[in-house]
């Protein structure tokens, strides 16, 4: 089935053609009447797929359209389909084929999805969206912020600690140093990525910061 991003004004003559004139430009595009019959009969984005709700073979809610993105070949295009909640809250953004997605009697079905099965799909973003990398960044940025003004309290306990506890505290500094150096440098190789391939960094810096926090809350423990 074709997915109409817009219909243009078309115009049957009597040669059996229907011609559509695009706005501003003089180029005129003929399409045969049965070529015609097809669009008029393929998916309506507006009035057939966003915001519309797909369902499984059983006739459960797992996703939203929220957007329809062509292909740069054209030869395939994708819905962005929402989970994980229908008011936007929590929403997990992924990319399905629309090939994959049934029309059912007017409803739209992916057979043997669920909910859970989406959200495990890898999360779509625009290639020209960077707020959640923002978010994630500044979130890691913060977590080694607060990481070195605990190595630089550590150090100064120490510096007042007697032999014994200066001794202790001297190895959950140079710890915590570790941490945090290797938290920075996750961070900047993620840093250094572009707005499309950054999530490729991601469970890095995750499994960077997650040892951090750690490492802090044992020295505040």
């Amino acid at each position: 089935m074709a997915a109409l991003l817009c219909l243009g004004a078309f115009t049957l003559s009597s040669s059996g053609l229907a011609l559509a004139q695009v706005a501003g430009s003089t180029t005129t595009m003929d399409t045969h009447v049965s070529e015609t019959t097809q669009v008029a009969m393929g998916w309506s984005v507006k009035k057939t797929l966003m915001g519309k709700t797909i369902y499984n073979d059983a006739g459960d809610k797992v996703g939203k359209v929220e957007d329809l993105i062509i292909a740069p070949d054209r030869n395939v295009s994708y819905l962005i389909v929402g989970a994980g909640g229908f008011v936007g809250i929590g929403r997990h953004d992924v990319a399905i084929a629309i090939s994959q997605v049934q029309d059912k009697g007017g409803k739209l079905v992916l057979p043997g999805a669920t909910k859970d099965s989406i959200k495990a799909l890898p999360e779509f973003t625009y290639a020209n969206d960077t707020s959640k990398r923002d978010q994630f960044v500044a979130a890691a940025d913060r977590d080694i912020a607060k990481a070195k003004l605990t190595l630089s309290d550590l150090e100064k306990k120490a510096g007042n600690a007697s032999a014994e506890a200066k001794t202790k505290l001297d190895l959950q500094a140079t710890a915590l140093k570790e941490d945090i150096q290797s938290a920075e440098a996750k961070l900047a190789e993620l840093k250094q990525a572009t707005a499309v391939r950054w999530r490729d960094f991601e469970t890095n810096v995750n499994t960077a910061t997650q040892r951090l926090r750690k490492s802090v809350d044992k020295a505040l423990g």
